[in-house]
């Protein structure tokens, strides 16, 4: 009997250890999962972050590219503007043209004439000018402010997202909670504006609009005993520049070139400006091409070639260019003033030897990983004070493998970032 109530006190007694046990470790599991959840809502958050970071690049550059069109645009106005003009003067007449080059560019001089006044688009109070305006606040005042508050306050959001899901768990909030994870400057980094260019280049590289718009015509027949192989010229000229600074500027022209000749310089090219637009960047920017700053209305009062001779370091023998039609687009030049390339946010390169000390925290922007960790210490169950760990990180990975071939280190122009749980050194 005094047995059987002995063994009886042992079966309780280890039955109400069991129990405190099975307590504690429902205790400690509960928490293991709130804290795995709140760790991966933040790592959720943290590439959120970075993804919008990426998104607004991306918004950056297709900006910069449409300010780029919109200045080829502008430059193309103030060509049809002005040709329009030299059609209805009849400077040179479109029957010629047409004459000479073919139905086709003949009825496309004839055309301009519905282009009249077309170059006050290309004004900075113009509908380009203020479209080209509006861009550049999107890239300046909007796009680089909202990385720079992003950046800021990432830290703080993807603590707030942690606590927010902890306080579901434990709606007291009576936890200490302690983020270990590196400075955000040392994964990311304001990259200088001029930085961008090489990429701005190659990406531009892809658009035709913005390429050089050169073509030459010529008639078919004999002009001239003195140079049997030469011919009139129809000349169209353009291009669009970008600089180092991200400021666009385009220009072109079109001219008539007639074949003349006479006893003192022989064969020579007689330039009639049809159609001319520069659109600059700055008030101090210079055309490139040959030019004068002051050319003459007309030559009533001098020879064109005699001018050239005096005035001008000109080829009118083998040039390729429209001095003239380039002259008269430097005289009507329009500037849009532009802030160019912004600064903006990008991984951080590591460099050999920096970000071993901070352990298994940061990775390499190779590894493309950005973790942090968690640890939660709250009083639970049996008045016992419970510890747990937990670690997430964001992490970059293309959806599909670059049709290249080439491996893709992990940056902010492409949105590939996603959210997983990472090892906790030590275990639970």
């Amino acid at each position: 009997m005094v047995l059987g109530l002995l063994l009886c006190g042992v079966a309780v007694v280890a039955l109400l250890h069991y129990f405190s046990l099975g307590q504690v470790l429902a205790e400690r599991t509960r928490q293991v999962h709130a804290l795995d959840t709140a760790a991966y809502s933040g790592a959720v958050v943290q590439s959120r972050a970075l993804n919008l970071l990426a998104l607004s690049n991306r918004a950056m550059v297709g900006h910069h590219l449409a300010m780029g069109h919109l200045v080829t645009l502008a430059s193309w106005a103030q060509l049809g503007g002005h040709q329009a003009q030299q059609r209805l003067r009849a400077n040179p007449p479109a029957f010629l043209i047409g004459m000479l080059f073919g139905v086709n560019h003949g009825t496309a001089y004839a055309a301009s004439s519905a282009a009249h006044g077309l170059q006050r688009e290309a004004m900075q109070s113009g509908q380009l000018g203020q479209r080209f305006i509006q861009h550049e606040s999107r890239v300046h005042d909007t796009l680089a402010v909202v990385q720079s508050q992003v950046v800021s306050t990432l830290a703080g959001t993807r603590e707030a997202a942690i606590k927010a899901v902890l306080n579901r768990y434990y709606p007291n909030a009576q936890y200490d909670l302690t983020i270990t994870a590196p400075p955000v400057g040392q994964w990311l980094e304001r990259r200088a504006a001029p930085s961008l260019h090489p990429f701005m280049q190659q990406i531009a590289g892809g658009y035709g609009f913005l390429q050089e718009r050169n073509h030459t015509a010529r008639n078919a027949w004999l002009v001239s005993p003195r140079c049997p192989t030469k011919r009139h010229q129809l000349r169209r000229r353009g291009n669009t520049v970008l600089d180092s600074s991200g400021r666009w500027e385009a220009a072109d022209t079109q001219s008539y070139h007639a074949l003349r000749s006479n006893r003192w310089i022989g064969c020579y090219f007689r330039e009639y400006a049809m159609g001319w637009g520069w659109l600059a960047s700055r008030s101090t920017s210079k055309l490139s091409a040959p030019h004068v700053n002051n050319p003459p209305d007309n030559f009533s009062s001098q020879d064109f070639w005699r001018w050239v001779a005096d005035a001008t370091n000109w080829d009118i023998f083998t040039g390729q260019d429209n001095p003239m039609a380039n002259s008269r687009a430097v005289a009507s030049r329009v500037v849009w003033p532009t802030r160019g390339y912004a600064s903006y946010f990008d991984v951080r390169p590591l460099l050999p030897g920096v970000g071993e000390g901070v352990g298994q925290l940061f990775k390499s922007s190779h590894s493309g990983c950005f973790r942090f960790s968690v640890e939660l210490q709250r009083v639970g169950y049996d008045n016992l004070r419970y510890t747990v760990s937990s670690a997430a990180e964001s992490y970059f990975e293309r959806p599909t493998p670059r049709e290249d071939g080439r491996y893709e280190q992990a940056n902010l122009f492409n949105p590939y970032w996603l959210a997983r749980q990472g090892p906790v050194s030590g275990g639970l």
